[in-house]
């Protein structure tokens, strides 16, 4: 049985706005960036306050900065082959040299020593799909930048993984959850169920910190998409409108945080939607047939600060459910950024691709993961801002 309903929940004016006009025209990030921190007065978005200057961390610019990357890949165990671009061949290293400059604000530079002693005998925990993968393995290199002769200890499991900085106690872990909600198998069938977290949740409640993120297995069709069922009210599913699923799932996580998160002792962050870039119209007019059909190919991040968003809805619907909860709930909002790297992505520079994957670009280019170092390191800078700062 098929559920067919329209969106239920009421995105907020900003994303409206966007929605009847992204297939016009362009929008300045920075000008999104500053109406967004009007959205919900409940709820301001974050502000970063340092130089006596008032920052809004997510809107801004990318400069080209000689000092980067903050890691070289051949000193850093932790990076999946997925994301190991150099390694893998990546002929280009110029995506590595880009600094995200915030608005009326300069990011401390982050600094592995001051995060293990900050975070002595502590655990950060990621949860969610394999893009918080990416920013767990980011900052453990990061981490390991600071103090490569440190004990450390690495456990990789399913669906968590987690690495020890020993002489400090700190642990930082990846759990696996694209829907955040359980997902169970009865009788052969992957079933997601939208009111149950409990089974995921059990793994969370002694983390010190807590990093979520949700997306895009929401929106997977065909051989990509994560269930056969979906489990909502008693009732199973073939298929749901996407953005109520994503909302009935996100309400359950908000429920799970409220009743079992200590705030005396716990800080929760939710990461926005990590975009992709398959769609070569939305970064050129001139897009044709003949052109690229991907990110392959791409060495330079979008020009300016405008951008495209295919992600209003779920925006959306994050902003509403994280403006009703009880637990103070600090959205990263890491979209818009990351929407003008359209150079970052592995596309065929994985360390997992077969020849005749490398050989066929626009069928199998990765445009939607994130090279090991590169823009996952980004988000940790501003991670480690709004932690510590």
């Amino acid at each position: 049985m098929t559920l067919v309903s329209s969106h239920l929940f009421k995105p907020c004016l900003t994303f409206v706005f966007l929605a009847l006009f992204q297939s016009h025209t362009t929008f300045s990030a920075l000008i999104l960036s500053l109406r967004n921190h009007r959205s919900y007065p409940q709820h301001p978005r974050p502000m970063f306050q340092t130089n006596r200057t008032t920052c809004a961390l997510f809107a801004g610019t990318w400069v080209r900065d000689d000092t980067y990357p903050l890691y070289q890949y051949s000193n850093c165990p932790a990076i999946d082959a997925e994301f190991n671009c150099q390694m893998s061949g990546r002929p280009d290293s110029g995506y590595l040299k880009y600094r995200w400059q915030p608005l009326n604000c300069q990011l401390p530079r982050f600094d592995g020593l001051v995060f293990l002693s900050k975070m002595r005998g502590k655990t950060v925990m990621f949860v969610g799909d394999s893009l918080g993968r990416n920013q767990f393995e980011s900052l453990i290199c990061m981490i390991l930048a600071a103090n490569p002769q440190t004990q450390t200890q690495m456990n990789r499991a399913m669906p968590l993984s987690t690495f020890k900085f020993l002489e400090y106690g700190v642990s930082i872990s990846y759990f696996r959850a694209p829907f955040l909600v359980d997902v169970d198998v009865m009788q052969g069938k992957r079933i997601v169920k939208l009111d149950d977290i409990a089974g995921n949740g059990n793994a969370w409640r002694m983390a010190d910190v807590l990093v979520f993120n949700t997306g895009h297995w929401w929106g997977h069709e065909g051989s990509l998409r994560g269930w056969d069922l979906i489990q909502s009210g008693g009732k199973y599913y073939q298929d749901m409108d996407r953005m109520v699923a994503m909302e009935k799932g996100l309400r359950t996580w908000a429920n799970w945080v409220d009743s079992n998160v200590d705030i005396t002792r716990t800080r929760v962050f939710f990461q926005s939607a990590s975009p992709d870039h398959y769609n070569p119209n939305e970064w050129s007019a001139a897009a044709t047939a003949m052109t690229a059909k991907n990110c392959y190919g791409e060495t330079e991040p979008m020009k300016g600060t405008t951008y495209t968003s295919a992600y209003a809805d779920q925006m959306g619907v994050v902003n509403e459910v994280i403006r009703e909860m009880h637990v103070p709930t600090y959205l990263m909002d890491i979209t818009m950024l990351s929407e003008l790297r359209k150079d970052g992505h592995p596309s065929i520079y994985r360390g997992d691709f077969s020849p005749s994957q490398r050989a066929n670009p626009q069928k199998s280019a990765d445009c939607s993961h994130w090279c090991l170092p590169g823009l996952p390191d980004t988000w940790n800078e501003l991670f480690y801002t709004v932690l510590f700062y």
